[in-house]
């Protein structure tokens, strides 16, 4: 494997995506590039954004298209068919990682596999204090977690612990629960196969399952990424959830039709 994409969805939080950012420009492997997915944010994102590129030690690309409600799955679709990598992550703009993110995920990636990492959730009041004070998150010592997971801080540490035992990420291969799109590796070509993101799940919730779930349909196994690849994952508001339960039940039913793959309205038509 060569290049990496990793794409970045974001929506009007321009501190947050300066935070993600500042840890991907810090990692130790380099060999990647960087496409924000950005779903019509306001034009003081762009600007940052524009400014950022200047610094960036990886090429940065900015997709974006209007503010039409909460339309996550598109616009990673439309930042897929911009991308170049042989291989796709997924991370959020309110995500922060560490040095050694893509570095793990590269050595994590297998053919015939996803890979889905976890995260350590930071409290509302030490978002604010990080963002504000712009504390760089991704540079701090195990230490410092420990402080403030004592102090409240942040949910847990677990998920710093790197496990190196191979043969136990294999264990739930058919496992589609908790795989989010907040810290996702999957092959382009088993993206594309599935037909990327499925558009007709409207507003916020579970296009990310469906993608998994569509994934295992073809065949593409789970490789656990939990104790290798956490992100820092920045508190923020509920999304606006009216859509959650109508996008359960059609969730529901693609979970139980085995032969149903690719999505019904997906990349496909952004790549011809």
């Amino acid at each position: 494997m060569e290049l990496i994409s990793v794409i970045v969805t974001t929506y009007n939080w321009k501190e947050a995506l300066a935070a993600s950012l500042a840890g991907l420009f810090a990692q130790t492997d380099l060999n990647f590039e960087i496409v924000i997915a950005d779903d019509g944010s306001r034009p003081d994102t762009g600007e940052l954004i524009q400014q950022l590129m200047q610094q960036s030690p990886v090429p940065i690309i900015h997709s974006y298209h209007e503010d039409n409600g909460f339309r996550a799955g598109t616009i990673r679709n439309k930042a897929v068919a911009a991308s170049a990598g042989e291989y796709l992550l997924f991370l959020d703009g309110d995500c922060v990682v560490f040095p050694h993110f893509i570095q793990r995920h590269r050595q994590l990636a297998a053919k015939g596999y996803f890979v889905p990492g976890n995260r350590i959730l930071l409290s509302q009041a030490f978002t604010e204090t990080a963002l504000s004070t712009r504390i760089k998150l991704h540079q701090h010592s195990v230490l410092s977690f420990i402080r403030w997971r004592l102090q409240g801080k942040i949910n847990r540490l677990l998920p710093l612990l790197h496990l190196p035992f191979e043969s136990l990420r294999l264990l739930r291969p058919r496992y589609w629960q908790q795989a989010m799109t907040c810290n996702l590796g999957v092959w382009r070509g088993d993206f594309i196969a599935v037909n990327g993101f499925d558009e007709v799940f409207e507003g916020w919730g579970y296009e990310d399952s469906d993608l998994v779930i569509r994934l295992i349909h073809l065949g593409i196994k789970r490789k656990e990424g939990r104790f290798a690849v956490p992100v820092l994952h920045l508190w923020h508001k509920q999304n606006d959830r009216s859509e959650q339960q109508e996008n359960y039940q059609r969730l529901m039913t693609r979970l139980a039709q085995t032969e149903f793959v690719r999505a019904e309205k997906g990349v496909s038509q952004y790549l011809e």
